[in-house]
C-alpha cells in the first residue's frame, strides 16, 4: 500500500488550495487505520475527538430520526468529518459502517486547536468544510421539521375525511337498500286504491313530517321516550314494524299529531301508509346525511388550497390574518380534538390586512398551536385561546395555553437552532426558529411568557408597513 502524501491530501477538492507544507504537517500529527468491510468506523454517541479524512473506502452512516432508523449520509473518497475547527458536535450522531475497506487517516482535536494560527490555509479549508456541514444539516432538519408537521397534518386531515366518507359509505348502501324495496312498497300502496283526496293529504303530512325533524338531534333519554310511546299507539293501531317508531321519534313527531293524521284512513290501509312514510322519511335522511357528508369533505377541501395557498401567486398580498389562523385549527382540528382540549377564539374581526406570504405565515401558526397542543398533552386536556388585537403601531396575535409551562432557566434559549424540550424523535429544535424568521422577513416581533400553567407566544406586525 503506497504511503498518504502531502500531494495526495492536495488532490482532495476541499484542501486544493492548503499549502503543500501545512498537508505534509497534518500527515506528521496524524494516525492511519485500515478499518475491514463490515466494521465500524464510529458508533453512534462516540465522542468526536479528531479530524477524520476518508483517502479511500465506503461509509454508510444511520442513525434514528422520529423514531426510524434510517441512513444520515455517506462517505466516499476524498470525505472529511470527525471535529472541525468551531464546532459544537461534542458526540457522533450516527454509527458509520465500513461497506467496504477503507483507509482514514486521523488527526486528534486538540493538536489541531493548538496550532490553528500556525495553519491558516489548513485552519479556512477546514472551517469552510464545516459551514458547508452545518447548511447541510441545516437544511437536512428543516426538510425533516417539515416532513413531521405534514405527517401530523396529513394524519389529522386522514381522520377528518374518515368520518364524512364513511358515512357517505353507510348512506349509500343504506339508500341502495331503500331503493331495492320501492318496487314492493309501489305495489302496496297501488293495492290500497288510495283516492285522489287521500294522496294528497297523505303527501301533505310527508311534508310536513320532513320540515318537522329538528336540526339538533334529541338526546337519547328524551329520543327513548318518544320511540316508547310511539311503538305503544303503533301497536294500538295493529302497525306492527318497530322500526317505524324509531324514525318517527326521530322526526319529533308525537303520538297526537299521528291520531289526527290516522283518523282520515281507513285502519285497515295504515300499516301500508305508515310503512310507505318510513321509507320515504329514511331515503331523505339518508340524503339530507349524504349532503352534510359530502359539505363536510368540500370544505375540508376548501380549508386545504387556502392553507396552502396553491390557486394563489406566491406573492406578498393584502390578507385577513384570521383566515389563515382558521385554516390552521381546521388542519389540526382532529389534534385538538384528540388533546381533549377546549379551543376559545376572541379575534378583532375589524383589524386591517396586512402586507404577508400567507402561505409562510401559515406555518408560523401551525408550529406555535403544534407546540402548544404538545405541551398540554402530558395532562390529557387543556384550554387553548387564541386572540387577535390591535394598537396604534401593531397587530397582535396571541396564543396562549394552559400547558405546565417552559421552565425559566431555558426561557431565552428556545428560539435558538436545533434547541428543543421535546424526547428525541418528536422534534428537531427549529420549529420556533422558523417561527422568528418568518416574522422578521415581515418586519415583525414575536415574543413568549411563561410561568405554570400559562405560557403565551405573541407575534406581532407593524401597521405603518403595510
Amino acid at each position: 500500500m503506497e504511503p498518504v502524501t502531502a500531494n495526495r491530501l492536495q488532490q482532495i477538492p476541499a484542501l486544493k488550495e492548503v499549502p503543500l507544507e501545512q498537508l505534509e504537517w497534518l500527515l506528521q500529527q496524524s494516525t492511519e487505520r485500515l478499518i475491514p468491510e463490515g466494521e465500524l468506523m464510529f458508533k453512534a454517541g462516540d465522542p468526536v475527538v479528531s479530524t477524520n479524512i476518508v483517502i479511500s473506502g465506503k461509509v454508510r452512516i444511520s442513525g434514528s430520526i422520529n423514531g426510524h432508523y434510517r441512513e444520515l449520509a455517506e462517505l466516499n473518497d476524498d470525505s472529511i468529518t470527525g471535529w472541525l475547527p468551531f464546532s459544537r458536535v461534542k458526540n457522533a450522531l450516527g454509527t458509520g459502517v465500513c461497506l467496504k475497506e477503507t483507509r482514514v487517516i486521523s488527526c486528534h482535536a486538540d493538536i489541531l486547536k493548538q496550532n490553528i494560527e500556525q495553519h491558516y490555509e489548513l485552519t479556512e479549508a477546514l472551517v469552510h468544510i464545516m459551514t458547508s456541514r452545518v447548511r447541510d444539516n441545516t437544511s437536512f432538519q428543516q426538510q425533516n421539521e417539515k416532513m413531521m408537521a405534514l405527517g401530523k397534518l396529513s394524519a389529522g386531515l386522514a381522520h377528518e375525511l374518515n368520518n364524512p366518507v364513511a358515512a357517505i359509505t353507510r348512506g349509500a348502501a343504506g339508500l341502495c337498500d331503500n331503493i331495492t324495496h320501492l318496487p314492493e312498497i309501489f305495489r302496496e300502496m297501488a293495492a290500497i286504491c288510495l283516492s285522489e283526496e287521500e294522496a294528497g293529504v297523505l303527501v301533505e303530512q310527508l311534508l310536513q313530517m320532513r320540515e318537522s325533524r329538528p336540526e339538533k338531534a334529541l338526546g337519547m333519554l328524551e329520543l327513548s321516550d318518544k320511540t316508547t310511546a310511539l311503538e305503544d299507539w303503533l301497536d294500538s293501531k295493529n302497525i306492527p314494524q318497530p322500526e317505524i317508531a324509531e324514525v318517527l321519534a326521530e322526526y319529533n313527531l308525537d303520538v297526537a299529531t299521528l291520531e289526527k293524521f290516522s283518523e282520515q284512513f281507513p285502519e285497515r290501509q295504515l300499516p301500508v301508509i305508515f310503512n310507505w312514510l318510513q321509507s320515504s322519511l329514511v331515503a331523505y335522511r339518508m340524503i339530507h346525511d349524504l349532503q352534510l357528508s359530502a359539505k363536510r369533505i368540500a370544505d375540508l377541501v376548501t380549508s386545504v388550497k387556502s392553507y396552502t395557498y396553491m390557486d394563489q401567486e406566491p406573492d406578498r398580498q393584502f390578507i385577513d390574518i384570521h383566515t389563515g389562523l382558521r385554516n390552521t385549527l381546521a388542519m389540526l382540528n382532529f389534534r385538538i380534538r384528540k388533546g381533549n382540549i377546549d379551543l376559545v377564539e376572541n379575534y378583532d374581526t375589524t383589524l386591517p390586512k396586512i402586507k404577508a406570504l400567507p402561505g409562510e405565515l401559515n406555518q408560523v401558526w401551525t408550529n406555535l398551536v403544534d407546540n402548544a397542543i404538545d405541551a398540554m398533552e402530558a395532562n390529557k386536556k387543556g384550554s387553548l385561546e387564541i386572540a387577535t388585537t390591535q394598537d396604534r403601531q401593531y397587530v397582535h396575535v396571541t396564543i396562549t395555553d394552559n400547558g405546565p409551562g417552559i421552565p425559566a432557566d431555558i426561557q431565552t434559549r428556545i428560539f435558538e437552532p436545533f434547541f428543543t424540550t421535546k424526547e428525541m424523535g418528536k422534534g428537531t429544535g427549529l420549529g420556533l426558529d422558523v417561527v422568528m424568521q418568518i416574522v422578521k422577513r415581515h418586519h415583525g416581533m414575536v415574543k413568549s411568557t411563561s410561568v405554570p400553567g400559562k405560557t403565551t407566544f405573541t407575534v406581532s406586525f407593524p401597521i405603518e408597513n403595510n
